[in-house]
């Protein structure tokens, strides 16, 4: 990759652009045929239309639609056009692309969300009042997902660019298939992450288990799971955290299960 005029395919990523837009149309469409997705939308948006009656939360979702969308266009103008190419690769090699270039991406993500938006044990991270805005929502809804900072997006946004522009001067471009198919699995992964997800059988046990996991990361400002594609690297640096906290915060399971059946007792007493 190079970043001479010739080299400059902006046909190309806006083709990918529109492919993205297309693909999420159709597939939020067909999900409301398939009875789990239909009712885990419904329970979403009716959470989330309730809280878009609060000024206070409209107006930081219309701010970042704006932003988002330009950040988006910087992206699909400035960056995937070097980037991108029309040749096919191997079927293997795309598959290859597509996971290097999301675990790389989760990786930066990873220590960024760790710590740059939380902090150490003994220190606060340096944008953890920007990060703070999106933890306001202790159990999210799908819509939650873009309820953040401005800069925010641009952060998150920006490392996929930055993942995309970085592995394709080491690996090479990538086809338009790879850049649709990471874009759509990096946001639609995230966006399900905040999903409010009822069902736990197969084989909708790991769409539940996902959700789980990131609320538990909502719950407290001091929760791991800083991971968003997957809890891979939460695993490895000893940030996993089903509940009971990770590292210095983390609680004696008793003591949860203890709080479990102390919350069950007053819920069944109400």
């Amino acid at each position: 990759m190079s970043f001479l005029p010739e080299n400059y395919h902006l046909g190309l990523s806006l083709i990918a652009f529109a492919s993205i837009i297309v693909f999420q149309i159709v597939s939020r469409s067909l999900g409301k045929f398939i009875p789990v997705f239909g009712r885990a939308a419904k329970l979403n948006k009716e959470t989330y239309d309730k809280k878009m009656e609060r000024k206070i939360y409209s107006d930081n979702q219309k701010l970042n639609r704006k932003w988002g969308l330009v950040d988006t266009l910087v992206i699909f103008f400035l960056i995937i056009p070097f980037c991108v190419t029309a040749e096919m690769p191997p079927l293997w090699k795309m598959a290859l692309d597509v996971f290097v270039i999301l675990m790389f991406y989760d990786f930066f993500y990873y220590l960024t969300h760790r710590f740059v938006f939380h902090g150490t044990a003994d220190r606060n991270g340096p944008l953890q009042w920007v990060h703070a805005v999106h933890h306001q929502q202790k159990n999210p809804c799908r819509g939650d997902s873009s309820y953040i900072h401005p800069l925010e997006v641009a952060i998150g946004l920006g490392l996929y660019a930055g993942s995309i522009l970085v592995l394709s001067l080491l690996m090479g471009e990538f086809h338009v298939a790879t850049i649709v198919i990471t874009w759509v699995a990096f946001s639609e992964i995230n966006n399900h992450n905040h999903d409010l997800w009822e069902e736990d059988r197969f084989p909708y046990k790991y769409l539940n288990y996902a959700s789980k996991m990131h609320h538990v990361h909502h719950a407290r400002f001091t929760g791991g799971n800083f991971a968003t594609i997957s809890l891979l690297y939460d695993w490895l640096f000893n940030t996993y955290d089903t509940g009971d906290g990770w590292g210095k915060n983390k609680r004696e399971p008793s003591a949860s299960k203890t709080t479990k059946a102390v919350e069950k007792t007053v819920e069944t007493a109400n």
